[in-house]
């Protein structure tokens, strides 16, 4: 056996080598090299592969939400992503329009963008929403994963797999030398892609279907910024009779750096033949789209892909874990694709820790395939929901039945008239516009996402009735499974949100002054059980007080109850109040939650 922290290359190894390491990752893209990233950072072994030279080529996914920021806050890497993103206010004013030179049919503020929504999002998280493409985040995930000790392999290409008992088995093909080799690993994760050869070789249980719509990407470089400048955003939606060099009639031009580098996502027949698409093709449907006819136009990529929904129903087989687009394919409506892929892994590699630390049973692992495959059924819906809710735009245009360009652009034009006909066709705009907030505003969606397995410990306490859209509007909640809610606390010279009290990699308990007790309770527990958790008072004259009274409003329990948090911001327990002994209350739960045996 041979480990790669020997200094040894795969180009050196003899026929039959074995190279071992704890954790093996199929894949680079967000979910692979953030997984390796999290399990860097907890000291766990890993070894992340990709049968690719590089990262990702083309921009490809690109909003990212609060849950995905304040988790590369947690890993100590915002700053660095902030640093090549288009902050939240460039990218929320979302246009559609005839072309981006002409006329308007309306603008939704998105993202959090609208004066009333945006204290909702403010609110939320210490994180704020941003827009960075995948090409400049997977370096940023990649990098500080080999910095932390991945051993990032490129070039390197899965094959198979067989698993015993106690390790997994790998055969890989150095894709420059011909040459293969075993990597044995205690587990494995694919997150390979939405035709994971993971996901298929474990025969993860599938629903729904692929490639149910056909999309074109063209990707360009021009000099816009005097169209887009006074409304900026990363969506210009263009509905527009007579351009249909492949596609049905409407597209979307996506802004990928400010304001000179974007994408067109254009739709096409899946039915019909795959449209050519040449150089001069793809600038005419820049020019067309952008409505200027000699604008200067620097194509720089062109290809074809399918729209899915489709996802996975069990997200594992023994050691065998998939993570990603592998259990969850989605058109990128509602911007969810690399945001729940991290969170996938974000969930994932805090167990894959403690059950290799000894401090966790083997079944918390069947966990993740419990708390993350409603999340991936949830997310594909939702996507494809959005996707189709276009359909009531068409629809109030009058245009989805339109037979001729000409036809086309006399019922967008007719939108104008001063009659009946006109005003109820302005109105039915007006509604079809508002249901896209169910995409471009989903805050509940993106946010509100809670767990229910045995890592969980009920509280006994019945369920809030949401007070809002529980799409449009994220509550906050201790309840158990809940994400933490963000609150800020600190003294007089610091101010810290609930978020950074607790860390990834331990549990940490919050309490108030009376709760004093849960401190020595806490400390018992964690030695007994070899777990790190960490009790945090909040209150006068402790280390953080409640600057604003937010965390009394928010807590859900008495000043002397405690909420458990586990080290993926889920609250994992609370007590309404301290119990008569907390010592005992406390093993109950955290070996409950670490399916530890009694």
């Amino acid at each position: 056996m041979v480990n790669f922290d020997d200094g040894v290359a795969a180009t050196e190894l003899p026929t039959g080598t074995v190279v071992e390491t704890d954790v093996l990752i199929v894949g680079s893209g967000p979910a692979g090299s953030s997984a390796a990233l999290f399990l860097s950072t907890l000291g766990v072994p890993n070894i992340m592969i990709t049968k690719y030279r590089w990262t990702a080529n083309t921009p490809r996914a690109h909003i990212t939400n609060q849950r995905t920021m304040e988790i590369f806050r947690d890993l100590g890497i915002e700053d660095q992503v902030t640093a090549e993103a288009t902050p939240h206010e460039l990218i929320g004013d979302t246009v559609f329009c005839t072309s981006l030179a002409g006329e308007e049919l309306g603008r939704i503020l998105a993202w959090g963008t609208h004066p009333s929504r945006h204290a909702d999002y403010e609110l939320a998280s210490p994180s704020m929403n941003c827009d960075i493409p995948q090409t400049l985040l997977e370096p940023i995930l990649v990098k500080n994963a080999t910095v932390r000790g991945t051993h990032s392999r490129f070039s390197t290409e899965y094959l198979s797999h067989t698993q015993t008992a106690d390790h997994v088995d790998v055969r890989v093909l150095d894709r420059l030398t011909g040459a293969s080799y075993t990597i044995r690993a205690k587990y494995l994760i694919g997150a390979d892609g939405a035709r994971s050869k993971v996901a298929a070789d474990i025969d993860l249980p599938l629903r729904g279907r692929m490639d149910i719509a056909g999309s074109m990407n063209i990707t360009f470089k021009a000099d816009i910024a005097q169209l887009v400048g006074h409304r900026p955003s990363v969506l210009y939606w263009v509905v527009q009779p007579g351009s249909n060099i492949g596609g049905i009639g409407a597209g979307l031009i996506r802004m990928v750096h400010p304001w000179d580098e974007w994408l067109i996502v254009w739709g096409y027949d899946i039915n019909g033949p795959a449209p050519e698409v040449t150089d001069e093709s793809a600038t005419q449907i820049v020019r067309n789209l952008i409505g200027v006819p000699d604008l200067e136009v620097e194509i720089t990529g062109k290809s074809l892909w399918g729209n899915n929904e489709q996802f996975a129903t069990r997200l594992q087989s023994g050691r065998v874990f998939c993570a990603g687009d592998a259990i969850h394919k989605h058109p990128p409506s509602n911007g969810l694709g690399s945001n729940t892929s991290i969170q996938d892994s974000y969930n994932l590699a805090w167990k894959i820790a403690a059950v290799l630390a000894g401090t966790a049973g083997d079944d918390l692992l069947e966990t993740y395939t419990v708390e993350r495959a409603p999340v991936a059924e949830q997310i594909v819906t939702r996507a494809n929901k959005s996707s189709r809710e276009f359909g009531q735009l068409f629809e109030a245009l009058g245009i989805d039945k339109a037979e001729t360009p000409e036809e086309m652009a006399a019922l967008i034009e007719s939108r104008k008239d001063n009659t009946a006909e006109g005003a109820a066709k302005r109105r039915a705009i007006q509604d079809a516009m508002d249901l896209k907030n169910y995409e471009f505003n989903a805050h509940g969606v993106e946010l509100g996402q809670s767990y229910a397995s045995t890592a969980i410990v009920d509280d006994g306490s019945a369920r809030a009735h949401p007070a809002r859209d529980a799409e449009l509007y994220y509550e906050q909640s201790t309840a158990p499974g809940s994400r933490l809610p963000h609150v800020w606390v600190g003294d007089s010279s610091h101010k810290y949100s609930t978020h950074d009290l607790a860390p990834y990699g331990r549990f940490t308990l919050f309490t108030g002054t009376t709760g004093d007790e849960w401190l020595t309770a806490a400390a018992k527990v964690g030695s007994q059980l070899g777990i790190d958790i960490e009790t945090v008072v909040i209150g006068p004259g402790h280390e953080y007080t409640d600057l604003y009274f937010a965390w009394a409003e928010i807590r859900g329990v008495d000043e002397d109850g405690a909420v458990l948090v586990r080290p993926d911001k889920h609250v994992g327990w609370r007590s309404a109040s301290l119990p008569a002994d907390p010592v005992t209350v406390l093993l109950d739960v955290l070996s409950a939650i670490m399916s530890r045996q009694a």
